[in-house]
């Protein structure tokens, strides 16, 4: 399990330094963009992730380790328009905007440490394309509770499929490298 953690923290620290570097570029424009709109972004790259897996031929000469990491900072930026709602102009500096991020990746390493133990590490022994499935099928369990306005019945809420499709990400890029 301590592996595991190192692991996590090398994939997280490759997917943070990317985020700071866009923050330097283009500011916390991301800010503006809805949960859906977020969620749409997370859904391309994790369908891209899947059309290269499945196809031989491919058009552009860049693999699927990029999209990882965009389903990664996607989903923490969603997490963090959770929690501070939407805005109509950026209004987050690098520094505050990287105190979120690694807030929420801790909350979500946490997470993945508890299931981590009780499920006894089971995803070492998944296809990276499980994990793709996995990331899609969270994907569409969010959408269709944005289309309930965040409604749901018995079903953990929006954050917690967040949080694993960056788990299921992380596992992927490990397996991966």
């Amino acid at each position: 399990m301590q592996e595991t953690s190192k692991q996590y923290d090398t994939v997280i620290e490759e997917c943070r330094s990317l985020f700071i570097k866009k923050m330097s570029d283009y500011g916390s424009a991301w800010r503006i963009l809805r949960l859906p709109s977020l969620t749409d972004q997370i859904f391309i790259k994790a369908q891209r992730i899947r059309q290269l897996q499945e196809n031989e031929v491919r058009k552009i000469d860049e693999g699927v380790t990029p999209e990882f990491v965009g389903i990664i900072n996607y989903a923490i930026m969603a997490l963090i328009q959770l929690e501070k709602g939407i805005v109509e102009n950026p209004d987050l500096s690098t520094e505050d905007a990287t105190i979120l991020y690694d807030k929420h990746v801790h909350i979500t390493k946490e997470l993945m440490l508890n299931k981590n133990h009780d499920y006894g590490e089971a995803w070492r022994d998944m296809r990276v394309s499980s994990l793709t499935d996995l990331i899609l099928q969270k994907l569409l369990r969010v959408k269709q509770i944005e289309d309930n306005k965040g409604k749901t019945l018995v079903s953990e809420g929006i954050d917690a499929n967040y949080q694993d499709m960056i788990n299921y990400a992380v596992f992927a890029m490990i397996h991966l490298k």
